[in-house]
């Protein structure tokens, strides 16, 4: 995404090696993805010994950090979107 003289440095700094709206849906999906696999699931689930192996988090501290920078992500996607941001033959 290329820096406009109206994005804010908040956007810019999430979507400053983005180059496309297709990317950029990837990379809030991924993280919200990557959000859900940092739930401590083995501690929500101690009698399933099978999350142990597939879960390896056991905290709640990654999760606490995902969440903010995928809402993040999101609000930034949102903004590019909102203000035309994209080039048109980015999408």
């Amino acid at each position: 995404m290329d820096k406009k003289q109206d994005t804010p440095m908040w956007v810019f700094l999430a979507l400053a090696s983005i180059n496309s709206r297709k990317a950029a849906l990837w990379l809030v999906g991924s993280c919200a993805a990557f959000t859900l696999y940092c739930v401590p699931w083995p501690t929500l689930f101690p009698d399933h010994q099978w999350l142990h192996k597939v879960f390896l988090i056991d905290d709640w501290t990654w999760f606490a950090s995902m969440v903010p920078l995928t809402a993040w992500y999101w609000l930034s996607l949102r903004w590019a979107d909102n203000h035309s941001a994209w080039n048109n033959d980015d999408t």
